[in-house]
């Protein structure tokens, strides 16, 4: 297959290049590098890899056939998208409609990088797919949480309007190698505040849960859902609640860390529970996490 993968060159948008590269296919990566490092493309094969500094808000051309159009750019942390709010909004607009108006010029497949933070700040726990969220329209995570609402959106609308083949993957906390160190969420925060020594930041009293997916198992996800029939969303994430008080304490403990624990408020609209309900991916993609 050939692929064209918009922010190839961020955490998870990496991994997948490393995956079909590894697999025989050819991929052309498009990144902006607003918040994709070169750095993470360092070590893969480039005898089938085309690499586009390009921003897909404007008008994205390929040359040549194209198999798949995988959607992955936007800034994916709080710290990132509050950072880059506009460039969060537009490119998961401009971004998703300029991304699936190629798959539809192409004939190609489409799959669409969405998230959890669809949402929002939960009422029931776990989340299924067909819980429509608890999302403040208006408050500084609704830059991110809106976008990929909107693109969801519209990919359902080319699907349905013009036919294009789509899958939505909704993404749930994910960790693993080449997340950057300034990254902002709590995995590498707390990792790089124990091994210097500093105090781990726990935002409110540290009792709001999250679930953590290991990267390689993300990426086994997504390859069955881009080779499965279904178009609706679809969860992608560990069921495997944590406190983030006990995961502070278990970071400690691991890297042998002389760190204390500092509290600060916690963030507008910082959800207090995040939990995938997987049954549809174990029902239709025989998935489920294998790290805990």
């Amino acid at each position: 297959m050939r692929i064209v993968i918009t922010g190839g060159a961020g955490f998870i948008g990496s991994h997948l290049v490393r995956r079909w590269l590894s697999e025989g296919h050819e991929v052309v990566v498009v990144d902006n590098l607003i918040t994709g490092r070169m750095e993470n493309l360092a070590d893969v094969p480039v005898d089938r890899l085309t690499v586009m500094r390009y921003d897909c808000r404007n008008f994205l051309y390929i040359e040549g056939h194209v198999d798949y159009v995988a959607h992955f750019a936007s800034p994916a942390s709080p710290v990132d998208y509050a950072r880059h709010p506009i460039e969060t909004m537009t490119v998961g607009a401009l971004g998703t409609w300029r991304t699936l108006g190629l798959a539809r010029a192409k004939g190609a497949k489409y799959i669409l990088a969405s998230t959890s933070e669809v949402y929002g700040d939960p009422l029931i726990s776990p989340q299924p797919e067909d819980y429509w969220g608890n999302v403040n329209p208006v408050g500084p995570r609704s830059v991110y949480d809106e976008a990929k609402r909107f693109a969801e959106a519209l990919t359902m609308a080319y699907h349905r309007c013009h036919g294009v083949d789509t899958r939505i993957a909704r993404i749930f906390n994910t960790y693993g190698p080449g997340m950057r160190y300034d990254d902002g969420r709590v995995i590498p925060n707390f990792i790089c505040q124990a091994l210097r020594g500093e105090p781990l930041t726990v935002y409110g009293d540290g009792t709001q849960t999250r679930s953590f997916c290991y990267i390689d198992d993300l990426v086994d996800g997504i390859e069955r859902l881009m080779h499965s029939d279904e178009h609706e969303p679809v969860n992608l994430g560990n069921p495997s609640e944590v406190r983030v008080i006990d995961l502070a304490h278990i970071v400690i403990e691991l890297t042998g860390s002389k760190s204390r624990i500092t509290f600060k408020p916690l963030p507008i609209d910082d959800p207090k529970q995040r939990c995938p309900d997987i049954t549809k991916a174990k029902r239709l993609l025989g998935w489920e996490p294998k790290v805990s």
